[in-house]
């Protein structure tokens, strides 16, 4: 059986070692759970065995928590997220059980997951991309694991995660490293092509190859509102045909993909047009006749919706998409298979020293990636072009700063390539709406001598080689309007601005209600990559974002209660999906009517 066969792994990884296991682990998608889980039981047991693992991405489905999350995500947990096991080492990190004999450190988490977590925040590495394979050089891992998708009877691909782990397994063959590969095959991963990606059967040295395998980890779509579609069709005006691409997952990353869709199908001009934000001067635009080459870390379901369109078709050496990792959605890894051998040779998975920066055969990579621009997005960024990306005011280290700084080193060093850094404008929580475009932060992951292009729902700024007065006007200018007079004020007394500085007046219509009425009427998609969530789930989504936003908000929850006692009997087919129309217990009334109340108010 599996759990036999893993059990029996993990006992061999323990005797072969001598009791002192450096675990190098694939990050995100690419972890062997099966094997990974027995290896940590076996150890936990063992208290004169140390398991010391370094990584990254450990992915798990998002906690339930109590009240409205619960009540939507765990009825359809499997269907959302995939039936992925649980991590072991991460549930004993979050219950305080991980026994003294195992540790881990991560240099990339996933977002938001591990705050307040103080052994998981005092172990993480902070490190560029390309850095964390020197770091696990100079670790000198005896082990590593790798799922690893099987390709015929004498090879297997490292398909999701050729990242890092290629240029380990090449080192290894070279005898500058000496581990264990020990790796757990998965039928449903994509086995992808090229050299790179390739794992001779006999480089694997303890493998599970039978017995049940466990589902992928899907990653869930969220919904694309007007203010990620207003920043993608900004974005979409800075794209030129021919050139270079890279963006990354979730809402923003989805719009952008789709204003290029519709920019090249020919339907993005008018809604372009009629945009009150656009005052920036950048103006690309038409079909994307020569077609974009993409090279990025991470492969997107956004750049292979562009692959299959023909706007990715741009080859370099046969190649339209190099990439480093991957993991998204169950519809992504289904297109992934279903791709002809003729599509999949023109997507090839590389590791992130190729992707990711210049260094090694620079002149031809410099003359691959013309007018490149590398997207990626940010939580707040300063007036003075300082962006923060990964950590939080007080030091607590929110995800990770991964390939950002990578890319934007890139565009400073390639001829006519842009770094483009996104965000919404603004934040909600606890009812309280505030600046994502801040006078300062105490943590910057891009320090403001690297600024370059920033593009919020508002607009677009172009701060590369600019004075600071001249930086400042425009980063107010795309800043929502409901801050810019303190955000102006800050930069006076600081010197920045002239006394004399107004907003400019198109500029002071930078809100919400502004937007939709630019953007309603061109009727957007929600979810322009389709989703898994069902009709119903869809339409609770804006009323759960909502309740989320004025969750701790005495006045504002009590407004929603009100609202919710003159909509008696809406929304029932909503109400039944939440176990809430014959609510019990006081609590549960009160979430009935909120959620009553945020219906009736986002319907």
């Amino acid at each position: 059986m599996a759990e036999n066969t893993a059990d029996r792994i993990a006992t061999e990884i323990i005797e072969r070692t001598g009791g002192e296991i450096r675990l190098a682990l694939p990050m995100g998608l690419g972890k062997p759970v099966t094997l990974l889980n027995a290896l940590t039981r076996a150890v936990a047991k063992r208290p004169d065995v140390q398991l010391s693992i370094l990584t990254a991405l450990t992915l798990e489905r998002p906690e339930m928590g109590q009240g409205m999350a619960r009540r939507l995500l765990e009825p359809a947990a499997d269907r959302l997220f995939g039936a992925y096991p649980q991590i072991e080492y991460a549930q004993m990190m979050r219950d305080g059980t991980l026994p003294e004999n195992i540790e881990v450190s991560e240099f990339f988490m996933q977002a938001g997951r591990w705050l307040s977590q103080p052994v998981v925040q005092r172990r993480y590495i902070a490190a560029n991309y390309t850095h964390a394979l020197d770091v696990l050089r100079d670790w000198r891992p005896n082990v590593m694991m790798q799922l690893l998708a099987p390709v015929d009877a004498d090879s297997f691909s490292l398909s999701c995660n050729t990242d890092i782990s290629s240029d380990l397994l090449r080192d290894r063959q070279a005898g500058r490293q000496d581990f264990i590969l020990a790796a757990e095959v998965n039928d449903t991963l994509p086995a992808m092509t090229g050299p790179q990606a390739r794992v001779a059967r006999d480089e694997v040295q303890l493998l599970m190859d039978e017995g049940p395998q466990f589902e992928l980890f899907s990653v869930v779509k969220r919904p694309v509102g007007a203010v990620e579609h207003a920043i993608g069709l900004h974005v979409a005006r800075l794209i030129r045909d021919g050139g270079t691409l890279q963006i990354g997952i979730g809402a923003i990353g989805d719009a952008v993909a789709h204003a290029l869709l519709l920019r090249h199908a020919g339907r993005a001009l008018d809604v372009q047009r009629n945009s009150p934000f656009a005052m920036d001067g950048f103006d690309e635009s038409g079909a994307f006749d020569a077609g974009l080459y993409v090279v990025t870390e991470m492969l997107v379901d956004g750049l292979l919706q562009l692959f299959k369109a023909g706007i990715v078709r741009r080859e370099v050496d046969g190649v339209a998409i190099h990439a480093g990792f991957f993991v998204d959605c169950r519809a992504f890894y289904e297109a992934l298979r279903g791709l002809s051998d003729a599509e999949q040779a023109r997507i090839r998975m590389m590791p992130v020293s190729f992707t990711n920066q210049l260094y090694g055969d620079e002149d031809a990579k410099r003359a691959a990636r013309t007018d490149a621009r590398f997207v990626n997005a940010a939580m707040k960024v300063t007036l003075l072009g300082g962006v923060t990306s990964d950590v939080t005011r007080d030091g607590q280290e929110v995800s990770g700063i991964g390939g950002q700084f990578n890319f934007i080193e890139q565009a400073f060093a390639l001829d006519g390539a842009r770094s483009v850094i996104t965000l919404p404008a603004t934040r909600t929580k606890a009812g309280q709406t505030t600046s994502n475009i801040v006078w300062s932060h105490p943590h910057e992951s891009v320090p403001r001598a690297y600024r370059d292009i920033v593009v919020t729902e508002y607009g677009i700024a172009d701060l590369r080689g600019v004075r600071d007065e001249v930086a400042v006007a425009r980063m107010v200018r795309i800043a929502d309007s409901r801050f810019q007079d303190d955000l102006v004020a800050q930069a006076k007394k600081a010197g920045k601005l002239a006394a004399d500085f107004e907003v400019p007046a198109g500029c002071r219509r930078n809100t919400p209600q502004y937007l939709n009425g630019w953007l309603v009427p061109f009727a957007l998609p929600e979810f322009p990559f389709g989703t898994d969530f069902d009709a119903v789930e869809q339409r609770l989504l804006p009323a759960l974002d909502l309740l989320s936003k004025t969750q701790g908000h005495r006045i504002g929850m009590a407004r929603l209660v009100l609202e919710g006692l003159r909509a008696r009997g809406a929304n029932r087919v909503c109400m039944e999906r939440m176990a809430l129309t014959a609510p019990r217990g006081f609590r549960n009334r009160l979430e009935a009517l909120a959620l009553k109340g945020a219906l009736r108010k986002v319907r």
